[in-house]
């Protein structure tokens, strides 16, 4: 399938310094998907909101001052990335994938190599055990053949076993790889030639810069973009404790559809996809099963990106420092929402809001998708590398 080319305009539509200064702000100390997205929604501009970090992380209580990421460091990112043939999709582009955008706190920014176009298309994930079954890898291969055939493509995270199953029979009817860490970084290390195939006839997708090596927190970051690109999640073989059950529990808060194939008793492969057989998911044992389940979709109307504007700079007074230490007073360490904030300290919403940015630069709370707890410092749960 030849890439799409689209003119420099259409592809990247903001100027070259707000996609840098989108670049430096999500690189910055604290600032992950969350915060990004508020930050944005505050200020309108990526540049606005960096000359604004300093003020808010210090009235958020910071002591140091925060790290803003360097323009050199932003620019030699994109630079590394064009000498390795990849592509910079900032959310709001066209070529951002659309299932992506509308969740809570997309990431803010990805690589890609490859087939971009893939991005657009309607997409199943398939993922499972590392150490699957011979009789769990064909049934991977089944699924993705069937599933290309019927013009959806096949994301998955390139990991062994079911990952790595599911990639390989999709190759030529499509499939994303979405990667824990930079486009450049191999792993595991024997997927060398399937990470280089997938990169020239499917599709490379990371939020990482290139470089960087994997953590394991940023697995599960790696598996809801897998999820969020996906109409529904197929799990194949899953131990009761694996980074699978993690995909599908993100799969669900997400709103997507999470089938299972179920398994013997027996087989400690199959605990994962038993409990979640057992709470609700939906049982299959063949491609048909999916098919039909996801075609209605396909005739909604595309998700739009949310927008949930906070405050402008204009409308509302910065919060007092007595207001953000109700706002800490009223976290613990179970995630709550700002909603149940806001009724808890009598505050108004907005003013919660930005309290909860400033603190959350300050290194003072953190930060679970669209939920709030208290924290030693760390800042977003999601920081930027």
């Amino acid at each position: 399938m030849p890439r799409r080319e689209l003119p420099a305009t259409a592809r990247n539509p903001q100027p070259d310094a707000e996609r840098i200064a989108a670049i430096r702000l999500i690189r910055s100390e604290n600032v992950g998907p969350v915060t990004f997205r508020d930050l944005l929604s505050h200020y309108g501009s990526a540049r606005t909101a960096l000359e604004a970090l300093p003020e808010l992380s210090r009235r958020g209580g910071r002591r140091q001052p925060i790290r803003i990421c360097p323009q050199s460091e932003a620019e030699a990112e994109i630079s590394r990335a064009e000498r390795f043939g990849a592509e910079l999709i900032l959310v709001g582009d066209p070529d951002y994938p659309t299932p992506l955008a509308a969740l809570d706190a997309p990431p803010p920014l990805l690589y890609a190599k490859g087939d971009t176009s893939l991005l657009q298309k309607p997409t199943i994930a398939i993922v499972g055990s590392r150490q699957c079954s011979a009789a769990g890898a064909k049934l991977a291969r089944l699924f993705a053949t069937e599933i290309g055939r019927a013009g959806f493509v096949v994301a998955s995270g390139l990991a062994r076993g079911i990952d790595a199953a599911a990639h390989q029979a999709a190759i030529s009817t499509g499939t994303i790889a979405v990667l824990a860490g930079g486009i450049d970084h191999v792993y595991p290390p024997e997927h060398d030639t399937l990470q280089q195939a997938i990169g020239e006839r499917g599709c490379l997708l990371s939020e990482m810069p290139f470089g960087f090596i994997p953590r394991g927190q940023d697995f599960p970051r790696r598996n809801r973009i897998v999820s969020g690109l996906s109409l529904g999640v197929l799990i194949i073989e899953a131990a009761r404790r694996s980074g699978t059950l993690v995909t599908a529990r993100l799969a669900a808060e997400q709103g997507r559809e999470v089938f299972a194939v179920p398994g013997h008793p027996l087989d400690p492969r199959a605990e994962g996809t038993n409990k979640l057989l057992k709470s609700g998911a939906t049982f299959v044992t063949e491609p048909a099963d999916i098919l039909s389940a996801l075609s209605p979709q396909l005739n909604v109307p595309a998700p739009q990106l949310r927008e949930e504007p906070l405050a402008t700079p204009h409308d509302t007074s910065p919060p007092s420092d007595d207001d953000r230490g109700r706002v800490l007073s009223a976290l613990g360490p179970a995630p709550v929402d700002i909603d149940s904030v806001a009724r808890a300290t009598g505050l108004p919403i907005r003013s919660v809001q930005i309290a909860v940015m400033e603190l959350a630069l300050a290194g003072r709370l953190e930060r679970h998708g669209g939920l709030i707890s208290s924290s030693t410092p760390g800042g977003d749960l999601y920081p930027g590398p």
